[in-house]
């Protein structure tokens, strides 16, 4: 199979730089750094419908949830997709399902933890079960012998995007009046980089999921050459 068009290809490597964002501000610097901050307290302890939990234990729990359900739920889907082909249909929705649930973090505040971690949850499933369908769309567009170069190329945007997006969201963080934003208030800088995070991943996913075909060529055969195996 043919490497695809240098459009798809760009288009499909922008995907990194639209979600990585979130696996930087969200999973690895400001959402702890703001969720241990707001919930040190008490002595480090949250109480989540009515239970109490060390406040890193209880984001831990909740990653685990989440990787728990991805692993479930992966196979299964991809096979779904596979089958009907129509794995940007999956990619989309995984996609807004992650970005609305970053854009939601902004309303999450020491008042609301079950709220923050619910939404915090939901934006890790939409990321990591959006990568099963972007990572299958490589062979469908890449031969065997670019695919190494054409993935590089999707972890140098996404190494370039994610930190772009970090940079901004510390100017905000340290100068919100800036942005129209009440310095007064000290987490509404790091609430607006959630913000900043859904937005910009919902947006550049634009990109991607305006080039990516539904199935590819070689998918299509596979599959036909798969039932006839099964029906001689």
């Amino acid at each position: 199979m043919p490497t695809a068009s240098k459009k798809v290809v760009n288009a499909w490597a922008m995907y990194d730089w639209a979600n990585s964002a979130y696996n930087l501000v969200i999973t690895s610097t400001i959402f702890p750094a703001y969720y241990v901050g707001i919930t040190s307290i008490n002595a480090n302890d949250v109480k989540f419908f009515g239970r109490s939990f060390v406040n890193t234990a209880l984001q831990n729990y909740a990653l685990a949830a989440v990787f728990l359900l991805v692993a479930i739920s992966s196979p299964i889907l991809s096979s779904i997709a596979d089958y009907r082909r129509n794995k940007k249909v999956w990619l989309r929705w995984f996609c807004y399902i992650g970005s609305a649930a970053c854009v939601a973090l902004f309303w999450f505040t020491k008042d609301n933890i079950e709220y923050g971690i619910i939404a915090f949850a939901i934006a890790a499933f939409g990321y990591w079960s959006s990568l099963v369908f972007y990572n299958s769309y490589l062979p469908d567009i890449a031969a065997p012998e670019d695919q190494d170069r054409i993935s590089a190329k999707g972890f140098s945007l996404g190494y370039i995007g994610s930190v772009l997006l970090q940079i901004i969201c510390f100017v905000v963080i340290l100068k919100p009046e800036l942005f129209g934003l009440n310095p007064e208030d000290k987490g509404v800088g790091a609430r607006m980089s959630f913000l900043l995070t859904g937005l910009w991943w919902f947006g550049f996913a634009q990109i991607t999921l305006r080039a990516m075909p539904l199935s590819s060529k070689a998918e299509r055969q596979s599959k036909k050459k798969c039932i006839g195996k099964w029906f001689s």
